[in-house]
């Protein structure tokens, strides 16, 4: 049986299709978009594809209490962790987000995956990487130094290859390697190197060997050059990225994730410390005008938020778009497509991020045309919510509401 959607207005992940019907429906355990067909009745509400974050940290404290958000996942339970992680995916999914890609996974955000694919629990669709650090460093420095019972690391080649097998035997999707320090890590430079080139080589060769793509954090240009040199298929941040840099990036195809808001607001001193702030001043000084150069040459900009619950909360994606439109120099259409269709892409997933046949049924119906007014993607703004081909958050025209929508 389908689910009909009539006079609805579609903006379909790349364009405005007008007045529409949408026809979906079940397929095993997901949603289907079976037909999009042209619709004579008036337009009451708009369709879009679900939002898709590429960068998040689900696993933090959802319920607003500001501990310290380094040590929470130290002093919490893994099953008391997975539930905060559900919350904090239910949250993005209620405003319209409905992938969400953790980059820094382990067996907690896999297992929570599985019982979301599942139909265990409702919730967004979850793209979990497996992190491979090295002692010392961006991953290992989240972690105090008198914790012995830390997360793993590898060093040298073998052990590298070895981590990557690890995770691919968790049931990780991908995988996240650093090539520059960051700005939370504490006692972390940005400017530090991250594993040898032998190493980062080894992590890459494994990981594209298993199927999984391998997203790299890189904040200055010389992490960026590894990361571009060595094949990895998105970079995360890209702060310092420059001009040449930018050409290899488009002709390669690697995508980038800007990550805006997050460090926007630790340079602002948000929940920071004197330390992150300084270090984050110092990469945004520059970072607008390089990285709208590199959309201007080619480079495949997309939404990724680097949301952890703390610095920006889930749900906050909206913001995210309308700031990339801003730093970028876009029109509210290419700040959707790089939340939509071409995030979906930038992931391996081109059945998302569409209304068209044959495309998961993940759509947003809002109050509002986004593609012309990104005001439209506010929380506020969302009417409905529907993930795999079930309504999640919300109502559909003429329907009750469901009994999990929200969870605000």
């Amino acid at each position: 049986m389908l689910d009909v959607l009539d006079g609805i207005d579609v903006w379909d992940g790349t364009a405005h299709r007008g007045p529409s019907t949408i026809r979906f429906a079940r397929d095993g355990a997901d949603g289907v978009i079976a037909a999009v067909e042209p619709s004579s009745a008036p337009a009451r509400l708009t369709a879009i594809p679900g939002l898709i974050d590429t960068h998040v940290h689900l696993i933090g404290e959802s319920t607003g209490a500001r501990g310290d958000f380094l040590t929470w996942p130290l002093t919490t339970r893994a099953e008391e962790r997975v539930l905060h992680g559900l919350a904090n995916a239910r949250r993005a999914l209620a405003a319209g987000v409905t992938t969400v890609r953790d980059l820094a996974a382990d067996d907690v955000q896999f297992s929570l995956r599985r019982a979301l694919d599942a139909g265990v629990v409702p919730g967004p669709r979850l793209v979990a990487h497996g992190m491979v650090g090295m002692t010392g460093g961006h991953a290992d420095l989240f972690t105090p130094p008198a914790i012995v019972d830390r997360p793993p690391v590898a060093d040298g080649p073998d052990e590298c290859r070895r981590l990557v097998r690890h995770w691919a035997r968790a049931g990780a999707d991908g995988i996240k390697i650093a090539t520059s320090g960051g700005v939370l890590s504490v006692g972390d430079r940005p400017a530090w190197r991250n594993h040898t080139r032998a190493e980062v080589a080894a992590i890459v060769d494994e990981a594209h060997a298993l199927g999984m793509r391998v997203a790299a954090h890189a904040h200055t240009e010389a992490g960026i050059d590894v990361a571009i040199e060595e094949g990895v298929d998105s970079i995360e941040h890209g702060t310092l990225v420059t001009a040449d840099q930018a050409v290899l990036i488009a002709r390669a195809g690697i995508t980038l994730a800007p990550t805006l808001l997050i460090n926007d607001r630790i340079a602002a001193g948000r929940g920071a410390s004197e330390e992150q702030a300084r270090k984050a001043r110092e990469l945004v000084i520059e970072r607008d005008a390089r990285l709208r150069a590199a959309a201007d040459a080619g480079v495949e900009l997309v939404l990724g938020t680097d949301a952890n619950g703390f610095h920006v909360g889930f749900g906050e994606e909206a913001e995210e778009v309308a700031r990339m439109a801003a730093v970028l120099g876009w029109s509210a259409e290419r700040a959707l497509a790089a939340a939509t269709s071409r995030a979906a892409a930038a992931i391996g997933r081109p059945d998302l991020g569409r209304i068209a046949p044959r495309a998961k049924a993940d759509l947003v119906l809002v109050e509002g045309r986004p593609w012309e007014d990104l005001a439209a993607l506010r929380p506020e703004r969302v009417v409905a919510v529907v993930c795999r081909g079930e309504v999640v958050a919300g109502a559909l025209p003429g329907a009750a509401a469901p009994a999990v929508s929200g969870d605000r």
